[in-house]
This record gives C-alpha cells, structure tokens and sequence, in this order.
C-alpha cells in the first residue's frame, strides 16, 4: 500500500503535468533534485524542482500570476534574467502556503536542446531527472542520469592545503573581532566561513573516503549526519556556541582541533604532508591575539 506522503507526491506531480500541458508555452517539464532519484528520502518539506522549457521565457519571468495554479503564494524570489550560450534563462524559488515549495527554473527551447545534444550532462541533470511532459520530443536525445552528479571529487594536494592554509586566515578574523567584543561578526565568519567552506568541506572529503565517493551530502552540511563517523559528528556538534565570547574563543579552538584531526586523517589518505610549521605559526597567532591586554596598543 502506498504511503500517504507518497499519494500526495504523485498527485501533485500529476497536478503539475496537467497545468505544464495546457500552457502553449511550455513545451516540457523535467523534475530534478530529491524527487527524480530512485529511494531518495522525502517527507513532508522535500522541495520540488521543476523545469519549465518554453518557447518564451519572458511571460513567466515577468508576470507571477501563473503561480497561483500551484496554491497561494506566501512568498517568492526571482532570478534577475541571464545569458547562457546566448539564450536567455532565470528561475524563482516560491514557498506556497501549505507548505508546498517549488523552484522553478526558465529555460527556452533552444538551450535545452544544445543541453541535450552534449555529450555529459549538466550536475543537475546527471543527478536525477524524470521527465513529466514531453510535447515534441525535446528530450529523445537526453543522456539518461547516472545519479553521479554532485558528488564530490577527491582533493587535489593543491586544493588539499588551500583548504588549510585559507581556514587559518579566516580563523585570524574570528581571534580579530573576539578581541574587539565584536561577537556578531566573529560568529559568522567562525560558523559560515570557516566551517562551510573549509571545515565541513574537509569532513565531507573524510566522509566520502569511508563511502567510496558515491554519497552526496547537500549544500551547507545537510545530510552530512548521516554520512560522518559519529565521534566526528560530536566533535562536530561541539563547535557551535551561544552569543558569548568566551565560549567562542572556545568554539573557535575545538574547530581548529577538528580541522587538524580530520585533515590529517585525510591528507594521510591521498599521501598530502599536513602544513605542521604553518599551523604551529598560526595557532601562535590566534593564542598571542586571545593574550593581548583590550587597550593594547601594540602586538609585540
């Protein structure tokens, strides 16, 4: 017997194929993402990501009002228009009430034909696609998906200790604004910049070393529970702090101590030297930064 979330995902599917088929515009509709991978797991919020080619991408670029076909909108983002290839294409991403969201992108029929006729496809449609409308066979000629797309590839030693070097400049700003009482700033370079594009990043590269390069954690960490060893996991998890300065001094050293470890283990994988002289230098740095009296005048 059918879930009921999976009733409700094939009745809004079908809701969509039956609005797509009587638009003269719309000459296809591709659903991507979660809901065209075989096994994916759903639930309730899983986003739909429907791509609309067209004839004319203009109408549905400057008029919202075909939106309500889906339900009413609670809010709404558009992509400015864009050139790929000469052809003009955008998107817009709508939360509906009710809980229904929808990214939509815009792309004309000419463009979607140059991405059919490629000999790869594009990450997005390498990851999972379904075709639901089809009106003229546009997508005869597209590659079937290898559900490959998005997953990452192995760190060159180049990118390897890019990686490190650059998390210690960004480690230095957060030491910068913990001194100046700054805490706002320090918690966002600390939690996004450090840690999503460096620290995580690092931990999905331990992670797809344990599952062969076949996993595909999403943008910003999700999924990435799922994949991590779960003492990496706690370790994890015990870098986030509250508003105080204190605790992010501390958050911000069990962060390094996270990088280091994982990124020895890593770079013990691929045969990469850990930069050991930098980092001694750079923690040097941080601790000097933590020591300095509030009215300091000078670092020395």
């Amino acid at each position: 017997m059918a879930s009921l979330l999976g009733v409700k995902v094939a009745a809004d599917l079908e809701r969509f194929t039956a609005w797509a088929r009587d638009q003269d515009l719309v000459r296809a509709l591709i659903i991507t993402s979660t809901h065209a991978v075989p096994n994916a797991r759903l639930d309730v919020l899983s986003d739909y990501d429907l791509i609309l080619i067209l004839t004319d991408i203009r109408p549905f670029h400057e008029s919202r009002d075909w939106l309500n076909a889906f339900g009413t909108v609670l809010a709404f983002y558009r992509d400015p228009i864009a050139n790929e290839d000469d052809f003009e294409t955008t998107g817009n991403i709508v939360q509906f009430e009710g809980g229904l969201k929808i990214d939509f992108t815009l792309i004309p029929v000419g463009l979607f034909q140059q991405i059919a006729a490629a000999p790869q496809l594009p990450d997005e449609y390498d990851a999972g696609y379904r075709v639901l409308l089809d009106k003229d066979g546009l997508t005869d000629t597209l590659k079937p998906p290898s559900y490959q797309g998005y997953v990452p590839k192995p760190p060159t030693e180049s990118e390897y200790l890019e990686n490190i070097e650059v998390a210690f400049i960004d480690a230095a700003y957060v030491a910068k604004y913990l001194w100046r009482d700054d805490v706002i700033a320090a918690k966002e370079v600390l939690d996004h910049y450090f840690k999503q594009e460096h620290l995580i990043p690092m931990l999905i590269w331990r992670a797809e070393i344990d599952h062969g390069w076949t996993v595909k954690p999403g943008p910003l960490g999700r999924g990435l529970q799922r994949w991590l060893r779960p003492d990496l996991w706690a370790e994890l998890t015990n870098t986030y702090a509250d508003a105080d300065v204190d605790a992010n001094w501390d958050a911000l050293f069990k962060s390094l101590a996270l990088m280091k470890r994982v990124a020895l283990e890593v770079g013990t994988h691929f045969g990469y030297a850990y930069p050991e002289e930098m980092e001694r230098r750079a923690m040097a740095h941080l601790h000097k930064v933590r020591a300095l009296p509030p009215d300091a005048d000078n670092f020395f």
